[in-house]
């Protein structure tokens, strides 16, 4: 039986700039009423904080977000970023290979380039998930409101346009980094985040073995896997050949949370 987890899309989205916005208030009364060093010192906790709760992937100051499954058996949740790309097709003989399930987080502009691939990974039995609209990796972070809006609602818009008959759950953010406009977007798509607890930096490590020790050093049941599709090392198909070979070996199954609304 696979896992059963919370969907927890964010309750409160406006929470995080309400309250920061009453922080530099109470950093100008501190200020005041305890001199300049004292109200310097406050500002920059309170922007340190801020810079934490969005620069650290998985951070939850700002949303809801699942780290790993609630399980002691032996599963894993592998997820795969950035496609649809040239390597969706192997990736998905290659889980067939090895009787494993995956969730593809795709880019709604790659999944409207090659919506045949995309309606592949569900025909096949995987799930899709929400990783924005362009994946903005460099500014993705510190996106405002009216972009963030655009890669996350829009984007959202697109992929339920080509599945039209497919319920997405979850999404996960750029490089991991969420700021506070991310939970609105998320509210009104009705998403959850996804972080994870084991990952290989097989986006720009291209040596199989390297990757597949470094996931393996966070894995325990339950860990949801981070790989990529389509890097530009050109290796990413191999590096996933060796990973369920090595889940395989260890006796771990890849295999997709049930959703509890």
């Amino acid at each position: 039986m696979n896992p059963t987890v919370p969907h927890r899309p964010p309750r409160h989205p406006e929470a995080a700039p309400w309250l920061f916005a009453a922080s530099q208030l109470a950093v100008l009364g501190l200020w005041w009423a305890a001199g300049w060093k004292i109200g310097l010192a406050a500002l920059a906790l309170s922007h340190a904080a801020m810079l934490w709760g969005t620069l650290r992937p998985g951070s939850a100051l700002f949303s809801p977000v699942l780290r790993r499954l609630p399980t002691r058996e032996p599963v894993v949740w592998l997820t795969i970023d950035d496609g649809p790309s040239d390597d969706t097709a192997a990736m998905l003989d290659l889980l067939d290979a090895h009787g494993a399930k995956a969730t593809f987080f795709v880019v709604a502009e790659r999944a409207r380039a090659r919506p045949e691939l995309l309606a592949r990974i569900v025909q096949r039995g995987h799930g899709v998930g929400h990783h924005s609209g362009s994946h903005p990796s460099a500014a993705f972070w510190r996106l405002g409101p009216a972009a963030m809006r655009r890669e996350i609602e829009e984007a959202d818009r697109t992929l339920r346009e080509l599945l039209p008959d497919y319920r997405l759950h979850w999404f996960r953010a750029v490089v991991g980094m969420a700021n506070p406009f991310v939970a609105r977007g998320l509210k009104r798509c009705g998403l959850a985040r996804v972080a994870w607890s084991a990952r290989g930096f097989d986006a720009v490590a291209a040596d199989p073995a390297r990757v597949v020790a470094r996931v393996e050093r966070g894995l325990a049941p339950g860990a949801i896997v981070l790989m990529h599709e389509g890097a530009g090392h050109g290796r990413s198909v191999e590096t996933m050949a060796a990973l369920l070979a090595r889940l395989q070996a260890l006796g771990y199954r890849c295999v997709l949370p049930e959703v509890r609304e």
